[in-house]
């Protein structure tokens, strides 16, 4: 199987499964006990927290070990608007994640209000008085187009630096590894990654949560994670997330961007009739998102699984949903087009000779299945 649906879920890099198991192994202490064993698990927990926060320029004590993205979103979003008084307002992206979508639709039944706009350049219009939240994804996960964060983050600074109570979020589970992303400065406010994007564990994920900023649990138990987040913490995981953080090196991202290039570069000059979505827009370096005319993306994605190259049309957790991605309607493509989109996204892993293999699997899928579309055309006409 060739893989190409790293934007789902990465492999476990074989450096880590290492590390994983010898911390599956020997860090068996709860770290909330005070025996030798405890102890150790502690110090171990805590020198994986350091490596986060030293990767994000952040201070240990603003992370947050989670379950992964989904959960850091919801602590953020939910734990954040919960502390601060209503009415109120916030405004996040219709392009985001349903891990943040949905936490939002949960705040518009506890009385929030909620303003989705299309785009980043439409969130200085839609801030209000009474604007306590904004939530922004660092870069989307279907098209890899990197979102503005630092302009947001002004937006935001201005207006808290005329005395409005306004806090920024950003969901930054699909940038965190790919690019460059520095916390240091004072506007982002909360900061959700996890590991199973960057060849790390799933089930382990972290929330950075800047100091002073309000936040209430949404789980009820212990007083694990400064008070913020409850249960004995997955110490093995949290040590593998650290460790596959710093595999995450310049020279893996830059051989991405290479591939997908490379693999843009074939298709458009052996393809007619093709769109590589959010090309105008900055974009992960290992995201390419393809709209191919005439062609039904699912019968792409198993025409492409039957040669073993494994894609998908987009998100892992709507996947077998009848409707078109959401994210590609609010970019402006038709029904039509948005399901006859595919996302490759691609890992450090890959090479140059899959990605020639892949080019030869699509053109050759895609010729086909364009005849069979005509030919059925022709028969019902």
């Amino acid at each position: 199987m060739h893989y190409f649906d790293h934007n789902s879920t990465t492999p476990l890099a074989p450096e880590v499964a290492t590390t994983l198991s010898a911390a599956l192994r020997d860090v068996y202490g709860n770290p909330s006990s005070t025996h030798r064993a405890g102890q150790l698990a502690r110090q171990r927990l805590e020198h994986s927290r350091r490596t986060i926060a030293e990767t994000l320029h952040v201070s240990p004590a603003e992370i947050v070990f989670t379950s992964g993205g989904t959960e850091s979103n919801n602590l953020a979003v939910l734990g954040l608007l919960r502390t601060l008084p209503k009415p109120a307002h916030a405004v996040t992206l219709a392009i985001e994640h349903p891990a943040v979508l949905e936490p939002f639709r949960q705040l518009e039944h506890e009385g929030v209000a909620v303003t989705y706009v299309k785009s980043a350049e439409c969130v200085a219009a839609a801030l209000r008085d009474d604007t306590i939240l904004v939530s922004l994804m660092h870069a989307n996960n279907e098209t890899g187009a990197v979102q503005p964060i630092d302009d947001i983050a002004q937006l935001v600074a201005a207006r808290r630096a005329s005395g409005q109570t306004i806090y920024l979020h950003s969901d930054g589970v699909q940038a965190f590894g790919k690019i460059p992303v520095d916390l240091s400065h004072p506007a982002v406010d909360l900061y959700s990654i996890t590991a199973h994007k960057i060849f790390g564990p799933k089930g382990i994920g972290a929330l950075f949560v800047r100091k002073n900023t309000p936040l209430q649990r949404i789980q009820f138990g212990g007083r694990h994670e400064r008070e913020r987040r409850p249960g004995t913490e997955n110490v093995p995981a949290a040590i593998a997330f650290a460790h596959s953080v710093e595999l995450a090196t310049a020279a893996s991202i830059g051989a991405m961007a290479d591939l997908r290039n490379e693999f843009e570069s074939n298709l458009s000059s052996r393809l007619t009739d093709i769109q590589i979505n959010a090309s105008d827009s900055p974009r992960l370096p290992n995201t390419s998102n393809i709209l191919f005319r005439g062609v039904s993306s699912e019968a792409l994605v198993i025409a492409l699984d039957m040669r073993q190259m494994a894609v998908s049309t987009g998100a892992a957790c709507s996947s077998g949903s009848l409707e078109p991605s959401h994210v590609l309607l609010a970019m402006g493509l038709s029904r039509d087009e948005a399901r006859s989109s595919l996302r490759f996204s691609f890992g450090r892993y890959n090479t140059s000779a899959e990605i020639a293999a892949l080019t030869e699997a699509v053109v050759d899928s895609v010729n086909k299945l364009r005849r069979r579309t005509s030919k059925e055309a022709r028969l019902a006409g």
